[in-house]
């Protein structure tokens, strides 16, 4: 299992067109920030693994407040794994420093499309996730001592190397999931194209900085991406 990677490790960045585009050794996807968010909504469809090329290998893929430049994270995803040459699915959520907790009440399957939000009311997160092809949903609330609320992010995670999982689709124009993704923080609520210079764009590279998994650009009504597998 390797959800729980709370803070990006970035090792080069540069900007394009307002995005600023970052090379990463954790992350890939799309990061807003602000402050004082209060929600991040994203939607994915569950990629297939490919465990006869990568065995022993682990992806996570989630939407959640904070770890971009903050020790703490509120988010909730699914992973697609390697356990040796059998893909595992599951679903997950984490409120980091706390260890992250399988849901074994929402079972997810290649294919299955997935929404999740992180929400802030009251000194409490609360995630949802959804598994839209099956109906199947959970919710949990928790408090997160020192939570920054500077950050939303959609991401697809990983240490190199990773499972082979082709490619990931992310928001409503891919998965048909209205209000994804989109997050809300002190001064804006809208898509991910919305924070304008606010917007980080994360390629994830090994060691040697060959890219592992490569985002795209936004789609353009500014809700929606895809990362795609590059090399294990």
């Amino acid at each position: 299992m390797l959800a729980g990677l709370p803070a990006l490790v970035q090792v080069s960045s540069g900007a394009v067109a307002n995005v600023t585009v970052s090379n990463s050794t954790s992350w890939a996807g799309y990061v807003v920030t602000g402050s004082s968010f209060t929600s991040a909504k994203g939607s994915w469809t569950i990629p297939t693994v490919d465990c006869s090329k990568t065995p022993n290998t682990y992806s996570s893929f989630w939407v959640g407040i904070d770890g971009w430049i903050s020790p703490t994270v509120e988010q909730t995803g699914t992973d697609a794994d390697c356990d040796g040459t059998t893909p595992s699915y599951y679903a997950w959520y984490e409120f980091y420093p706390a260890a992250s907790v399988v849901i074994s009440g929402v079972s997810v399957a290649p294919g299955n499309v997935i929404s999740a939000a992180v929400s802030y009311s009251g000194s409490e997160f609360t995630i949802t996730i959804t598994n839209e092809t099956t109906g199947k949903s959970y919710s949990k609330s928790g408090k997160v001592s020192g939570a920054a609320r500077s950050s939303a992010e959609w991401i697809a995670g990983g240490l190199s190397p990773l499972p082979d999982f082709g490619t990931v689709y992310f928001g409503e124009d891919y998965t048909d999931v209205s209000g994804t993704n989109y997050a809300a923080d002190s001064t804006n609520s809208g898509p991910i194209g919305s924070f304008g210079k606010n917007v980080y764009k994360v390629n994830l590279v090994n060691s040697s900085g060959t890219p592992v998994l490569v985002t795209s650009p936004l789609t353009a009504d500014g809700t929606s991406f895809f990362v795609t597998w590059e090399f294990e």
